[in-house]
């Protein structure tokens, strides 16, 4: 049987909840399983038939190491999702790909080092009316997000500056104010096929900061997406500018004041699978992911 290692960190290992269940589904087939961290400079990976990116929710903090590490790994043994994807995934300017695609995406502006982040600010709230996030480019967990109201202008523009000042592009994002009763949907894909989807209730809250922990606190129940959910999800997967299907793929989903959903996020490279809410998708993704391993 296949030697299959799945990819986390060390500050993700006790925090990710789909880990376990997968494991044991991968093991009940004879699979023999590794759960190794990315950074781990003793692990060899040219010794698994195939290395499948889970948990590696640390790497927002250091992209460069980590998409090194992706090049790396992928010249030695096969990397799934692959490091082009990986790459293309991990910085939030693929929405804008995806708009000139004609997938509707929640607009999105991006902010560059050496801009005006105040006169860029500005001109992105002529564009849209009531409350905005700002956040980072490359980044995860709703880690350095945080969402403003229009007199909150001043610590936007601090929050902005920051993120320049640390060399991350930033992006600002209306509010799509029926998520706070609606939530997001967040649709799994195994191989192209819909598996489940979620709820995700409402992250941002006004008047709170950033998280400071690795991600933020997530409420999450099973959910049954609509047509046009299930709609937008293929259509946005079909517009990824690779091969298709993908090992996995998760589709995040808000609703606009006319009640269309939209693109949030397009979740690529270490997305939550939520194996908890669905009974069998754990066994589905082991039966997805040994599908793709081809023992040596």
């Amino acid at each position: 049987m296949a030697h299959i290692a799945l990819v986390t960190a060390a500050v993700a290992r006790d925090l990710d909840e789909d880990l376990a269940p997968l494991v044991a589904a991968l093991r009940s087939t004879g699979a023999e399983v590794d759960v190794a961290d990315w950074d781990d400079a003793a692990v060899d990976w040219s010794r698994f038939d195939l290395v499948v990116l889970r948990s590696t929710w640390d790497y927002t903090q250091r992209p460069a190491e980590f998409l090194a590490w992706a090049e790396r790994a992928s010249a030695r043994t096969a990397l799934l999702n692959p490091a082009g994807v990986v790459r293309w995934n991990t910085d939030k300017h693929y929405l804008a790909e995806l708009a000139r695609a004609g997938v509707p995406v929640v607009p999105s502006t991006f902010v560059e080092a050496g801009e005006d982040a105040r006169g860029r600010l500005d001109a992105f709230l002529l564009e849209h009316a009531g409350e905005f996030v700002v956040k980072p480019s490359v980044g995860a967990g709703s880690r350095d997000a945080q969402r403003y109201a229009r007199d909150e202008r001043d610590d936007a523009v601090a929050h902005i500056e920051r993120l320049l000042g640390a060399q991350r592009s930033v992006l600002l994002q209306p509010y799509l104010g029926r998520v706070d009763a609606h939530g997001e949907t967040a649709l799994m894909f195994f191989d192209g096929v819909l598996s489940h989807a979620i709820r995700k209730g409402p992250l941002l809250r006004r008047g709170e900061g950033p998280t400071r922990a690795l991600f933020a606190v997530e409420h999450i129940t099973p959910r049954v997406p609509g047509e046009d959910e299930i709609a937008l999800a293929k259509r946005t997967l079909a517009a990824m500018p690779f091969e298709q299907p993908l090992l996995y793929a998760r589709v995040d989903l808000i609703h606009d004041d006319d009640g269309s959903p939209r693109v949030l996020e397009l979740e690529l490279t270490e997305p939550s699978l939520f194996f908890a809410h669905a009974d069998g998708s754990a066994a589905r993704f082991a039966a997805a992911i040994l599908r793709r391993a081809r023992p040596r």
